[in-house]
């Protein structure tokens, strides 16, 4: 396994694991329609690769997460953990904290002492796992909709010391 930043070439192919991921990890939380109506390519367009990571595994992309100086104005002196999505096949076998462990590094070496990401409040698996990592939630919240449900977000933090 390797972990590394991006290349502009493997945009499609992280788009992918985005859209495998999403169909996976909210099911059941956000409509099925919505879901099988997500393409592969989706995000392709619109991803920054400077800000991504990826996992590979014999050539293959199976991970990724991007990170960035935080995107709220309220909180300049933090890092985020903007995304973090794995192949389902790789899930609950160290990919992800591999993934974690160097987003963190990476937001650290960037003079970032605290780090958040925002997780739907229903995605008990994913914050079980930022739990497990050392995320702690707050009571910072996010309502939004997707695919026509309204769903919360809530802001997780990590002292990264």
């Amino acid at each position: 396994m390797e972990i590394r930043y991006a290349l502009d070439s493997e945009r499609m192919e992280i788009s992918k694991v985005h859209a495998a991921s999403w169909r996976f990890a909210y099911k059941g939380i956000i409509p099925q329609d919505y879901l099988d109506k997500i393409q592969d390519g989706r995000w392709a367009d619109r991803m920054d690769v400077t800000r991504t990571l990826v996992c590979v595994e014999d050539g293959r992309i199976v991970g990724t997460s991007t990170i960035s100086k935080s995107r709220l104005e309220r909180l300049p002196d933090c890092g985020e953990v903007i995304s973090i999505y794995l192949l389902p096949d790789r899930i609950g076998k160290g990919y992800g904290k591999a993934l974690m462990t160097a987003a963190l590094s990476e937001l650290k070496a960037r003079g970032f002492d605290e780090v958040f990401l925002w997780v739907l409040e229903e995605n008990e698996r994913a914050r079980r796992f930022y739990e497990r990592f050392g995320f702690l939630p707050t009571d910072d919240f996010l309502d939004t909709a997707i695919g026509g449900k309204p769903l919360r977000e809530v802001r997780y933090v990590y002292k990264n010391n």
